[in-house]
């Protein structure tokens, strides 16, 4: 089991190695239509298909992402490279966060840096963050390995073969779901602290009681 289990982990993070993100050279310099970059998206992140029929991306999402505030409004029905990295921002974003989550990352984003001129543009964030992700992978393997092996340490007194294989890969998913689990509720702790932080001041409302009777 234990040997097993370490070379189809190796394997799947060989491949999960290969899915690459979306190079800011690879998308074109025109603007797309709508059919236009379903196509490119489908195209570029592919590798990261859990099924061949998935789908990257439909129209409907993207109509969806505008109408919920999370896309900025297509120029004459036409996407530009901005918009390309806002829509995969949230092809990562929308597996863990909720809409209303991803409004409050991706908004002042939008508002500050989506207009072509803006300093520091969508180009060098987009190219800065993915270039800092990338350096997770070694120490997101050892952790893996790690649990991994925590999992082949458990239920050993189980006799049964098939019984005790079960219940160590039912082990190894629930360390690394509540990995997920701790982390999703950290990233929603950062947002909604960040949000309070900067939300827009009230307007204080008079005191009734100061008014002359």
């Amino acid at each position: 089991m234990e040997n097993d289990v370490k070379e189809f982990l190796s394997e799947l993070l060989k491949q999960l190695k290969s899915i690459d993100y979306i190079k800011p050279e690879d998308i074109p310099n025109i603007d797309l239509y709508m059919d236009q970059v379903t196509t490119f998206m489908d195209e570029q992140l592919a590798a990261s298909k859990r099924y061949e029929s998935d789908k990257i991306l439909t129209k409907t999402m993207i109509n969806n992402y505008a109408k919920n505030n999370l896309l900025p409004s297509p120029v004459k029905k036409k996407y530009s490279k901005e918009h390309i990295y806002i829509l995969t921002f949230i092809y990562y974003f929308k597996n863990i966060l909720s809409i209303s989550d991803i409004q409050k990352m991706l908004n002042p984003l939008t508002e500050k840096f989506f207009d072509e001129g803006s300093k520091p543009d969508l180009d060098y964030i987009y190219k800065e963050i993915f270039s800092m992700e990338s350096s997770l992978a070694r120490p997101l393997s050892k952790d893996i390995f790690a649990k991994s092996e925590q999992a082949s340490n458990a239920f050993t007194d189980v006799k049964d073969d098939d019984d005790r294989e079960f219940l160590q890969f039912f082990s190894l998913v629930c360390l690394l779901s509540f990995d997920v689990y701790m982390k999703k509720n950290m990233i929603e702790s950062l947002i909604d602290d960040y949000s309070a932080k900067h939300a827009p001041k009230q307007p204080e409302k008079p005191d009734k009681t100061d008014k002359k009777k």
